[in-house]
């Protein structure tokens, strides 16, 4: 019978595996609409962006630094799920554009779709014990620590990472990608809760 208060390998597996899945398709419409996002992901953007990097590669080589930090302070397992995470994300997230192609999606249904995607994929993720890694990883330990929404501190970092990012994007994908983000940030504060989900 399986342990309500614990996952097993198996439901760490589909769990997690779904989160990769989501969040490569939430990747893969933030890309082709040119948008950006908040926390590693815009960080990773934006870097692609500006010199023509291939964003895969980006993402995964700039959340590869927090790794050690998680490690150090949420433990070998968390940081070892979030590696497997990381890597399985960059990967399916190059292999995509070869299985899912777009001609059309409008702004605002893009937005709304990423932040979607991003969130339920995170929160998938998080119930499983891991990450997708980079700054995320320091808003979980604040919620951890103080109990404060992670949601409410990665909106925070969001509003400085849209500032520099206003310098390199058009006023319209710029603003359709600050909606995606408020809307990943909402979906995760309200929904990342530890009194109502308990189970490791």
């Amino acid at each position: 019978m399986t342990d309500p208060a614990h996952h097993s390998l198996i439901e760490d597996v589909q769990g997690i595996g779904f989160g990769i899945c989501m969040a490569a398709v939430g990747m893969h419409v933030l890309t082709f609409m040119g948008f950006v996002a908040g926390q590693t992901t815009g960080v990773a953007a934006l870097i692609a962006y500006g010199f023509a990097l291939p964003f895969p590669a980006v993402y995964f080589a700039v959340s590869l630094p927090f790794l050690w930090f998680g490690w150090r302070r949420m433990g070998a397992r968390f940081a070892v799920k979030t590696l497997i995470t990381l890597a399985a994300l960059s990967g399916l997230t190059a292999l995509l554009p070869r299985w899912l192609g777009f001609s059309q999606i409008h702004p605002a249904f893009a937005a709304l779709l990423f932040g979607i995607l991003f969130g339920i994929a995170a929160l998938a993720v998080v119930r499983h014990g891991g990450s997708f890694g980079g700054v995320s990883i320091l808003w979980l330990m604040l919620q951890d620590r103080t109990g404060f929404p992670a949601g409410y501190a990665q909106l925070a970092f969001d509003v400085a990472l849209f500032a520099v990012s206003a310098l390199m994007l058009e006023t319209g994908p710029l603003l359709w990608s600050f909606a995606g983000a408020v809307v990943f940030n909402l979906f995760l504060a309200i929904n990342h809760r530890r009194d109502r989900y308990i189970a490791t």
